[in-house]
Order: structure tokens, then C-alpha cells, then sequence
């Protein structure tokens, strides 16, 4: 899921403008089970937090070196560079960059995500490539089922909301 701010209670206003984003989020987050494992940077930990409370994982957060059966929580997105108006303007480059991480996520392919390239991420604005890559590192079983619940860049920014369920 996003890290985006905007998914922050005090954020919101009369309108919400990631109302579907939201949804798709706490529909997430709540079929995860206990003993959450939040991997993603500062920003992506603080909305981790208010939206697994959000659900009633409260405490649920777990610290690293968990073992493999926990629930794991990877705040990433893509590009913020998608349209004119987007944080940082457009960048066609985007277009592929995001296009690339949505197959290896949708895939899921542990090599792809590990190949997102941090350097061309983070000129694209990309939010938390490091967390894509250790998405790719978790995945310790070749079966797995993938549901896509938001895949969108509304603001010019791509976020996408997956659930993986990992079988062995």
C-alpha cells in the first residue's frame, strides 16, 4: 500500500479526496493477520500505524526478524511523476518505470523487484524503493495468489493496493 499523507485522519477534510484509496486500504489491512511486519520508511510507518488502528491492529506492529509465517505490511509506491500536476511534473520516463514494478508486483517476480532500479525511483519520486526490494526477499515460496485492489494514479502519483497470499 501507498504511504501517502493523505490517508492520515488529520489530513482529512470534508471531501475525501483518496476516498477509494482508503477503502481499498482498510479492506487490506484488515484481512491481515496478527503480528504485522511494517516494512517502509519514516512517512510510510506513521500512515502504517493510523491505518492498522484504524482496523484494530492495535499493538500489532512487529519489529524486525520476524519469523516467515507473520503478516507483512510493504508501504511503497510508484512514481510521483505522472502528469503536470503531479509533485514533481512529468516525467515520461514514469510511464515504463511504473509499468515495470506493477508486472513484478502483479507477477509477483522476486528478481524484478529486486532489479527497480533506487536511482531512477527516487528521481521519479518514487516512495520507498528499498521497500520493493525487500518485497522480493520475502517471498519464500513459489506459489502465490495476488489480488489487486486499487491500482490508480490519481495526482499524478501511482499507488497500488495487492494482497499476496504466500503458499507453501
Amino acid at each position: 500500500m501507498p504511504g501517502v499523507l493523505a490517508l492520515l485522519p488529520e489530513y482529512a477534510g470534508l471531501v475525501d479526496p483518496v476516498a477509494e484509496l482508503r477503502a481499498a486500504c482498510l479492506a487490506a489491512l484488515a484481512w491481515l493477520g496478527d503480528g504485522v511486519v511494517v516494512v517502509a520508511d519514516a512517512q510510510g510507518a506513521r500512515v502504517a500505524v493510523a491505518l492498522l488502528a484504524a482496523t484494530g491492529h492495535f499493538g500489532a506492529i512487529a519489529p524486525e526478524g520476524q519469523p516467515a509465517d507473520a503478516s507483512y505490511l510493504v508501504v511503497a509506491n510508484g512514481s510521483a511523476r505522472r502528469s503536470e500536476k503531479a509533485p514533481g511534473h512529468l516525467d515520461e520516463r514514469a510511464f515504463e518505470f511504473d509499468q515495470a514494478v506493477g508486472t513484478a508486483l502483479r507477477a509477483p517476480d522476486p528478481a524484478a523487484l529486486a532489479r527497480v532500479d533506487a536511482s531512477l525511483g527516487e528521481e521519479l519520486l518514487a516512495g520507498h524503493v528499498a521497500g520493493l526490494h525487500a518485497l522480493g526477499e520475502l517471498l519464500t515460496s513459489e506459489h502465490h495468489t495476488v489480488s489487486v485492489d486499487y491500482d490508480d494514479d490519481p495526482f499524478g502519483v501511482q499507488y497500488w493496493v495487492m494482497r499476496w497470499t504466500c503458499e507453501s
